[in-house]
């Protein structure tokens, strides 16, 4: 949260954006003060930038071992809490995985919460994190943030069908969809990205709040490997993303993922032709 000063800031608003998606690895939701995430929303408030969304702490919300369950949940409510503090409109998050890997050590833990399983895909699973999606809805609620959930094959979100049946069950609008371009595309998707991407927003739309932009494409192996990664580099038909994510709603934020730094410039630039394409209005 230190990295929050008047001169980053400037930076972003630089590359030519209105806000900003934190990660905050070392500020544990559980012992971080209010007052740390007072100073950055009075920071980013000064300096006219909003906070689109800060992620959870990529807990087990699946597990069958209760006792971790209920910890990974007062973990997710923490980080809930400190986003609103923050004025951060929404937590990204995704389910967790029961890979016994995600424990291991030197696995980021960021990564090991995406790490495939057979047991993410059985009931028992889905069970688990509806459960614990309702016990954190009153979270989000008291605190004005969207916990936003962000699918992925690996993980108990494998699917746009089985993200909207879980978050139909759950039933709070403050239990959404965070929908991520890449993380649901297949083989035979890869080079007909359009098609999948509007049957997810045609699934999962009344779900959706925000948005990852990745861009994915194959790689030359001989072993199935989609690359996700820097968009512009793939086959994603941001097009169709834009154009339908302003249809649900022009405040929605598309957040870019996957690019480095120096790649930013050449990112804006593709957003924003394809927002001027489209007659959308990219918010300042």
């Amino acid at each position: 949260m230190k990295d929050i000063t008047p001169a980053l800031c400037e930076r972003v608003h630089g590359y030519g954006f209105s806000g900003i998606f934190t990660r905050f690895k070392e500020n544990d939701p559980r012992e971080t003060p209010r007052h740390e995430a007072e100073r950055v929303k009075q920071v980013l408030k000064d300096n006219g930038l909003r906070m689109y969304q800060s992620t959870g702490f990529w807990q087990n919300l699946v597990t069958t071992d209760e006792a971790e369950r209920a910890e990974s949940v007062e973990t997710l409510k923490a980080a809930i809490r400190l986003a609103g503090w923050m004025g951060c409109r929404g937590i990204d998050t995704g389910p967790g995985s029961n890979s016994q890997r995600t424990q291991a050590k030197g696995v980021d833990r960021h990564y090991g919460a995406w790490y495939p399983h057979p047991d993410n895909w059985k009931p028992e699973a889905r069970k688990q994190l509806v459960k614990s999606l309702k016990e954190c809805a009153p979270a989000a609620e008291d605190s004005n943030v969207f916990l936003s959930m962000e699918g992925h094959q690996l993980v108990t979100l494998e699917s746009a069908e089985v993200t909207a049946e879980i978050l139909d069950e759950v039933g709070s609008k403050w239990v959404r969809s965070d929908y991520d371009t890449a993380n649901w595309i297949t083989l035979k998707e890869v080079y007909d990205t359009t098609t999948a991407v509007n049957r997810h927003f045609d699934v999962l739309g009344k779900h959706i709040v925000s948005c990852h932009a990745k861009d994915i494409w194959a790689e030359d192996r001989l072993a199935v490997h989609l690359q996700d990664g820097c968009p512009g580099k793939g086959h994603m038909d941001f097009r169709t993303v834009m154009r339908r994510l302003e249809d649900l709603s022009p405040d929605y934020p598309l957040l870019p993922e996957g690019c480095t730094t120096e790649e930013l410039p050449e990112v804006v630039a593709l957003f924003r032709g394809i927002a001027d394409e489209l007659g959308i209005k990219i918010l300042e």
